[in-house]
């Protein structure tokens, strides 16, 4: 069976870290567990990974962003991070496209560690028929921890009906002045674990754990 224990960022939110704890015991019990977010115009889902727990998430505008870090880290000091992130009516406005979003995104790591950058396109396939992109980019040195450590994110870009959306899986290592081989199986393996992403419309008066979004399923293999 598919659980809905992260009904919505606010929910987990609330009740992390004790909350998340009991998320993974559900895992041992072969469940899959999923988070659904309202984000602006439509519900985001997604399945929230083991060990991670909310660090931070706030609306400021037309941008909302969620950060998750490992069990014991937080926001200041953490090696891995997953984030999601939506554009306030950024897909209404002509030219943008799910590619020329991740382009932006990558150009400012080239820019942040123009002798240490790699990039690695892993899929431009539709995600739940909504036109999207993967990349897996990577500063060997990088800028946010002036220099100590390497950065390396895949970045999930989802044009939605009227909003853009990104989730993100970023993980930071040795410093590396040279650019890092990309293992692209890994990180293909990290986008399964964030599998299934749906987008959902948002059902008037529907209260978590939206329902019409979260779905059926069965219980996963052990």
């Amino acid at each position: 069976m598919k659980l809905c224990i992260a009904a919505a960022a606010a929910v987990l939110f609330a009740t992390a870290p004790a909350r998340a704890q009991g998320i993974d015991k559900y895992r041992d019990q072969g469940y899959s567990v999923s988070a659904v977010t309202p984000v602006f115009g439509q519900l985001v889902k997604m399945s929230f990974p083991r060990n991670f727990v909310p660090a931070f998430q706030n609306t400021k505008g037309d941008f909302y962003i969620q950060e998750n870090v490992l069990r014991g880290e937080d926001i200041n000091n953490w090696t891995q991070m997953v984030s999601l992130t939506g554009k306030k009516e950024l897909a209404s406005k002509p030219g943008a496209t799910a590619k020329a979003l991740l382009g932006g995104m990558a150009a400012g790591f080239q820019r942040a560690c123009q002798f240490s950058y790699a990039v690695k396109i892993l899929s431009d396939a539709k995600i739940d028929g909504y036109e999207a992109v993967m990349a897996v980019v990577s500063c060997g040195v990088s800028p946010t921890t002036a220099g100590k450590t390497s950065e390396t994110a895949l970045i999930v870009v989802i044009k939605g009906q009227a909003d853009m959306y990104t989730i993100q899986w970023a993980e930071r290592g040795e410093r590396s002045d040279t650019p890092i081989q990309i293992d692209v199986s890994k990180w293909q393996d990290r986008f399964k674990a964030l599998s299934p992403i749906r987008l959902c419309p948002i059902v008037p008066g529907e209260k978590p754990p939206f329902p019409t979004c979260v779905g059926g399923g069965q219980k996963s293999p052990a």
